[in-house]
């Protein structure tokens, strides 16, 4: 009886293992596709004010309008406006983009117009009702695992607070821009000089006001990209586009465990049940 009890213990134990793995299998990174290149895409024009550096490429379609153009000095990167077929392709990736960042499970909800301000976050998706706000530092901890996802999904707008200092997304412990994703139901607003992280993917309008560096991308679906005097760095990524390690997108943005992962879960959960043979069925 009691090695009977032993070796039930010894299978919840093991399958323990398999749930958490479920539990903790990692969050697939958003494909950009040809979206890639652009640090700004706009599907109602651009409007830039003031000296700007952009890293990658810039363009807007279907409305061909850029206005100050003569403020940017491009690194590694151009107007690609004029390229219809280009557009129309970065546009149509951009749609597929948004639509994957708005269709995953979340695994933390929160309800309307939280402030994500002063917090320490791990990878995951993260639901807001209704409005998100950064007003002090939003840490983002990968945990010592360059392949971490974090998409937040903002039911209705993404606003920073204005001012030095008082706005800022801080990457740890491995954390990459490439795997940060912003999914705006309407607008997103980036206060003066707040330091952002991550590719915003709005559904209308972008603006990022005074001063504000963007480590990532401003992309429009449908609305207008306001720009006036900023920086954008845009990170070498993965093949994909939208980061490190797992692929494109889809589904419930759940990724499969890798193989030796899987095998190393299987190892232990065997180990556990021999342990609990050889003290309870070993002979006297």
């Amino acid at each position: 009886m009691k090695a009977t009890h032993s070796l039930k213990i010894g299978l919840v134990v093991a399958a323990a293992i398999f749930l958490h793995q479920d539990a903790t299998a990692a969050i697939s990174t958003v494909n950009l596709g040809t979206a890639s290149s652009f640090a700004v895409l706009a599907g109602a024009g651009i409007t830039i004010t003031g000296p700007t550096t952009i890293t990658g490429d810039i363009g807007t379609h279907p409305t061909p309008t850029v206005d100050g153009i003569g403020n940017v000095t491009f690194i590694d990167g151009a107007d690609r406006t004029a390229d219809v077929g280009v557009m129309g392709t970065a546009q149509g990736d951009l749609v597929t983009a948004y639509d994957d960042a708005a269709g995953r499970s979340a695994t933390t909800s929160y309800g309307p117009i939280y402030d994500l301000g002063n917090q320490t976050l791990t990878p995951g998706v993260y639901h807001g009702e209704s409005s998100f706000g950064i007003t002090g530092t939003l840490t983002l901890n990968a945990e010592g695992n360059p392949d971490a996802v974090w998409i937040f999904q903002a039911g209705s707008s993404l606003t920073t607070a204005a001012g030095p200092g008082n706005s800022e997304v801080a990457l740890i412990n491995g954390a990459s821009a490439c795997n940060v994703f912003w999914q705006v139901t309407s607008s997103a607003t980036i206060g003066t000089y707040s330091d952002f992280v991550g590719t915003i993917l709005a559904l209308t309008d972008i603006t990022v006001n005074t001063g504000a560096t963007v480590d990532g991308r401003a992309l429009a679906r449908n609305g207008a990209v306001t720009l006036d005097s900023n920086t954008f760095i845009r990170e070498e990524c993965t093949a994909n586009g939208g980061g490190g390690g797992n692929g494109g997108g889809g589904g419930n943005g759940t990724a499969v465990p890798d193989a030796g992962s899987t095998l190393l879960l299987l190892s232990s959960g065997l180990a556990t049940l021999l342990a609990f043979r050889r003290r309870f069925f070993s002979p006297a």
